[in-house]
């Protein structure tokens, strides 16, 4: 089975008109606030939007027929291909001169894991800022297209689960239902969007932190317009409600919104993935707010502003809003955790392993898998009691095949591996062991802020330029749920067969 060079190409070509659009975006928000980047801006989309027109141009008679390993090479690298071309608006600005850090810059952007190496954000020319939102924004749909009609149909870590709840494509219409489903994501994920921009609005935002934190909540992303990231608006706990929500809804599967607006509100409310994604921030909340009530020191946990609704309001709300940021893979900061006693410092790291549900804009490991997993391991205590008891895993009332709850497993376990590895390397660049755990968890997650040294009130400025391709590397294939890229690093992959 050779590989359809040309519609690979082509789909680079159409990502990079895509990207270019969006930088013309950018450049008339730099006109509008005068920032002074206004040309370079411009000249940035102008350049993609060339590259990506040739590249369509010269592969326009291209067979229409996408196979497996076509899909895998447009998937991975077409991920590489809009990050390459997303620095440009960063280094011929100015605001990040290196290639490295530009580089991790995007990724981390498109990945929506919201690890930075700025160290003066309000610096920045608005117009950038916009841009470096955006790349959340983008990635952040992209994912849900990808994981509601592309990776099913490559079997990629057990999403086949919710394909035939999705509104989306099966094996043997693929590009018409794919069509369909794009649109009503885009319209669901530009409405929350939208939605979220004017209440955060009202609630007291600028126009422009507002969009931008709008842009970066549904994405999951976390990155801010404010050196102190949320925690800027500690005085202001309506705001920080208002992104509770969302970051709540972006880390739910889209179909389910997609159900709800439908009408179909009692299928959403009784999907299992649904009712344990809300159980977990419940449980996990009340910890979190108990502790921070009765143990942390404000004093020292960077909740600077008055309490105006008490402390036990304010425990609460801290703690909501690190557990559903970190839950969802956000990686919005209202506090430094890492000082609410060494109990949460070891807490809030676990829940970097969580992940959202299956369909959303959160990375991590996903809500489905781990009830897959823990659905197994005690039908595996029955099938020890009646070896010959016919017992399946059931998933929304219905049988999981062994295959899928296999592929979850063999995930689980790489994802695990992967993590190891990373840690590894890590201080393979003398990192200390907390951060370089820290580190491994969170770009691989996709959440964002880490430990020790790169927690949530730093962060990845001082790591070695090695170490920011090791951790964009991490974020890539922790975003492209492993198999993806993997595969890709194989030599069977590339035999001709």
């Amino acid at each position: 089975m050779k590989l359809n060079y040309k519609i690979i190409f082509h789909f680079f070509g159409l990502l990079c008109l895509f990207n270019g659009g969006f930088m013309l975006l950018s450049t008339l928000i730099s006109v509008i606030y005068k920032d002074g980047v206004t040309l370079e801006l411009l000249g940035a989309g102008l350049i993609v939007l060339l590259l990506g027109g040739i590249a369509m141009l010269l592969t326009r008679k291209h067979k229409k027929e996408l196979n497996k390993r076509d899909g895998y090479i447009v998937v991975a690298f077409g991920w590489i291909v809009m990050a390459l071309t997303g620095t440009l608006p960063y280094v011929i600005t100015g605001a990040i001169p290196s290639f490295t850090n530009a580089f991790f810059e995007t990724m981390s952007g498109y990945t929506t894991t919201g690890a930075s190496i700025l160290n003066d954000i309000e610096s920045i020319p608005k117009g950038v800022l916009f841009w470096r939102s955006m790349t959340h924004w983008i990635g952040g749909m992209g994912i849900i297209v990808l994981a509601i009609a592309i990776l099913p149909l490559l079997g990629i870590g057990g999403m086949q689960l919710f394909a035939a709840e999705a509104p989306g494509p099966n094996a043997d219409k693929l590009h018409p239902r794919i069509t369909d489903t794009a649109k009503r994501l885009w319209l669901i994920y530009f409405g929350y969007t939208a939605a979220e921009t004017i209440l955060l609005q009202v609630a007291g935002m600028s126009f422009f932190d507002a969009i931008n934190h709008s842009l970066c909540t549904l994405s999951t992303g976390g990155f801010s317009t404010k050196n102190a990231s949320v925690a800027y608006w500690n005085g202001q706990p309506v705001i920080q409600y208002i992104i509770i929500v969302f970051m709540f809804l972006a880390g739910t599967n889209f179909v389910l919104s997609y159900f709800a607006f439908k009408g179909k509100v009692q299928k959403a409310i009784r999907d299992e993935e649904f009712k344990l994604y809300f159980k977990f921030i419940a449980f996990f909340t009340i910890i979190a707010a108990l502790i921070i009530y009765f143990r942390a020191d404000f004093s020292i946990s960077s909740i600077d502003h008055p309490m105006v609704l008490g402390k036990g309001e304010a425990s609460f709300r801290h703690g909501l809003f690190q557990v559903i940021a970190i839950v969802t893979t956000t990686g919005f900061v209202t506090a430094d955790y890492t000082l609410w006693t060494p109990f949460l410092v070891v807490f809030f790291f676990g829940l970097m392993f969580l992940g959202g549900s299956a369909g959303s804009t959160s990375g991590g490991v996903k809500v489905v898998r781990h009830m897959i997993m823990i659905k197994n391991s005690f039908l595996e205590f029955k099938r020890a009691l009646h070896p010959n008891a016919i017992l399946p895993v059931r998933y929304n009332k219905k049988a999981v095949s062994k295959g899928i709850v296999f592929n979850i497993l063999g995930f689980f376990i790489l994802y695990m591996l992967s993590f190891i590895v990373g840690a590894l390397v890590f201080s393979m660049f003398q990192i200390d062991f907390e951060s370089a755990i820290g580190l491994s968890a969170s770009s691989l997650g996709n959440v964002g802020p880490a430990l020790g040294n790169y927690g949530p009130v730093n962060n990845y400025a001082e790591l070695p330029a090695l170490g920011k391709w090791w951790s964009a590397f991490l974020m890539l294939i922790g975003r492209l749920e492993l198999f993806t890229v993997l595969i890709l690093l194989t030599p069977f992959f590339w035999r001709n067969r």
